[in-house]
């Protein structure tokens, strides 16, 4: 079985769980004999992955004159963006979008076309034209090897897994690892919605990371659910150590970790945060992430007057977020809407208790973590101070979540995606 697969990011150059779902799929599935080409815009050099082949679109030359080439222009639809959009944070898009239109002008096919085109690999000003390049990149790659599969992941690659099923006629499957209703609520950005739908009515094959958002993509997509299939993601068990250093501090210590952005639900976070240190002052609570509801926490914190027990420490990764999850007494993820959740299962791995809110797909498999309501700060703070004073309890949820979480395998979820693989070969 070979695969030829799309991201946008790849560890050790993360910016959420994208990247770490990506890396921990791909291992699993090498073991089960899938050999994959894999595609990031950008490779930064220090990627670790053998058990693979890494591609870096930065170094795929274009042939603009060659008749497949033609054949793919002439179905290419460009989107144009003339401001900022940062697909993970909160988008905000003003875009030209040209639908059904022959891209035939000499103006634009020099924008798209070039020898070669240097992606930033981030999601920056230019990222929609980066997109839209990287479906040509996707073509070109998808004509010079041979695969059984095309594989892309999160709505970012959706454009270039299209491209790639154009020109070689083999089956695309899809990895919803969020939706546009995940990232903004029902203020959603027409333009992502419209590529993240398109991605799903051409795709033969749709993966969700839960059966939350397994309904998402039925209901508010209008896609028939006989091809939209939910497999959970699993977590790296096995690499976590203690560090050599002490917290410095004596206080219990409660962490949040990831985008500080609607989704997320940083802000009950901080309201249940001031209801525990009104109650017990000798706790010191952790926002681990950025993203763009960052400088209100930081204002809404100073206004409840508990900065000198509230910490910000920008993005975390790597090893950063191990020692992070080493010195934590609890870990909370309030999510607002949260497809998955790899975090929660890390903190576990770690011997943290956690709390998640009911609107995560990970509550759907997790029994030893605390699932409450994310708008419920009452309920958020009482399970943050039974946690924090009663070992009985958080002894319990430490034994029996570290043994829970270990049988969530990243190859489990290999064997489910590799017999969706099988089903189109």
């Amino acid at each position: 079985m070979k695969v030829l697969m799309f991201g946008w990011e790849f560890p050790p150059h993360i910016t959420g769980g994208l990247g770490t779902a990506c890396y921990g799929l791909t291992k699993a599935l090498s073991s089960l004999n899938v050999e994959m080409i894999f595609v990031v815009p950008r490779l930064f050099g220090d990627e670790n992955a053998p058990f693979m082949r890494l591609r870096n679109a930065s170094d795929i030359e274009i042939a603009t004159d060659s008749e497949e080439q033609k054949l793919f222009w002439e179905k290419l639809q460009y989107i144009e963006v003339n401001s900022r959009l940062i697909p993970y944070l909160d988008p905000e898009l003003y875009s030209k979008l040209f639908e059904n239109t022959l891209l035939n002008t000499e103006e634009i096919k020099y924008r798209i076309f070039s020898k070669k085109f240097s992606f930033s690999g981030e999601y920056g000003p230019n990222l929609m034209e980066e997109v839209s390049r990287y479906a040509v990149i996707a073509s070109a790659i998808a004509l010079q090897n041979n695969f059984d599969v095309i594989h892309s992941h999160d709505w970012l690659t959706y454009p270039a897994g299209i491209a790639a099923k154009e020109v070689s006629g083999k089956p695309l499957v899809i990895h919803v690892h969020a939706t546009e209703f995940d990232r903004s609520g029902e203020n959603i950005n027409q333009n992502v919605y419209d590529i993240e739908r398109k991605g799903m009515l051409a795709a033969d094959r749709i993966i969700t990371v839960s059966n939350l958002t397994r309904r998402i993509v039925i209901e508010k997509y209008g896609i028939s659910e006989d091809k939209v299939f939910t497999v959970y993601n699993g977590v790296q068990t096995g690499n976590f150590s203690e560090p050599d250093f002490t917290r410095g501090v004596s206080e219990k210590i409660v962490t949040f970790l990831g985008r500080i952005t609607y989704q997320k639900g940083p802000d009950y976070f901080v309201e249940a945060a001031n209801l525990v240190i009104n109650k017990d002052p000798n706790v010191r609570f952790v926002m681990a992430g950025s993203g763009d509801m960052l400088t209100r926490m930081i204002k809404r914190v100073a206004k409840l007057g508990i900065a000198d027990k509230f910490h910000f420490t920008g993005f975390l990764k790597g090893a950063d977020v191990h020692r992070m999850f080493a010195i934590s007494d609890v870990y909370v993820m309030p999510s607002v809407s949260e497809p998955f959740g790899i975090s929660p299962l890390e903190a576990m791995t770690a011997n943290v208790p956690v709390i998640i809110s009911k609107q995560s797909g990970v509550s759907e498999i997790l029994n030893h973590a605390i699932k409450i309501d994310f708008w419920d700060i009452d309920e958020m703070a009482d399970s943050i101070y039974g946690l924090l004073h009663y070992e009985g309890l958080t002894t319990m949820f430490k034994k029996y979540g570290r043994s829970e979480v270990e049988q969530l395998k990243w190859d489990h979820a290999a064997f489910r995606v590799k017999e969706i693989y099988e089903s189109l070969v």
